[in-house]
């Protein structure tokens, strides 16, 4: 099966930050719906890219429809999507992601855990927490004081300075830094021979 095609929307129309000159297009912030699975991939594939860890991604749109949409799903994901102005001919376009799903901290109960959140360079805003991605962790808090969550976590190259920043800025506290914890990750031939199997 095709790829879903990148968006062909206009651009230049899109501008963020408090000095934007030009008029900005309309951006929703939705729950993912089965049919985004297609540019839910062609996305993790461009934040994969982006990371220089393309040759890790294994997961295909039918994987994705399985897990995130059947009776009891593994994740939960938001879509970004850019609307067209009123009289544009152009379908909505979906230009960012974030995917989520709900853990349990032994110390501080629910928690909720941002695994992916990524938005096209093009339509990224300022740094300054006012852009579609700050939107989208915003919403994803929104989600996690519902469920009652006592945290929000996610994770971040160390070399994304700008991605740092902006967590910091929106009040997340690296517990690198602050505790000094390290992600360990058991998969494929370690986690067959860690279970004997």
């Amino acid at each position: 099966m095709p790829f879903a095609q990148p968006c062909r929307t206009g651009v230049g129309i899109f501008v963020v930050g408090p000095n934007a000159g030009v008029r900005m297009a309309s951006v929703r912030i939705r729950e993912a719906k089965e049919g985004d699975c297609g540019d839910i991939l062609r996305l993790i594939r461009e934040l994969a890219e982006f990371e220089k860890l393309l040759d890790q991604v294994k997961i295909s749109e039918e994987a994705l429809r399985a897990d995130g949409f059947g009776e009891n799903p593994f994740y939960h994901c938001l879509v970004a999507e850019i609307l067209p102005a009123p009289g544009e001919l152009q379908e909505t376009c979906v230009v960012g992601y974030g995917l989520y799903y709900f853990t349990y901290s032994t110390w501080k109960g629910r928690s909720i855990y941002l695994e992916d959140i990524y938005v096209m360079p093009e339509y990224r805003g300022t740094g300054q927490g006012q852009g579609i991605g700050s939107r989208i962790i915003k919403t994803v808090a929104e989600v996690a004081l519902d469920q009652g969550c006592s945290q929000f976590r996610l994770a971040v190259l160390d070399w994304n300075k700008r991605a740092m920043d902006l967590y910091k800025a929106l009040g997340a506290q690296d517990l690198t830094e602050a505790e000094g914890w390290h992600s360990f990750c058991f998969e494929g031939e370690a986690m067959r021979e860690l279970a004997g199997r």
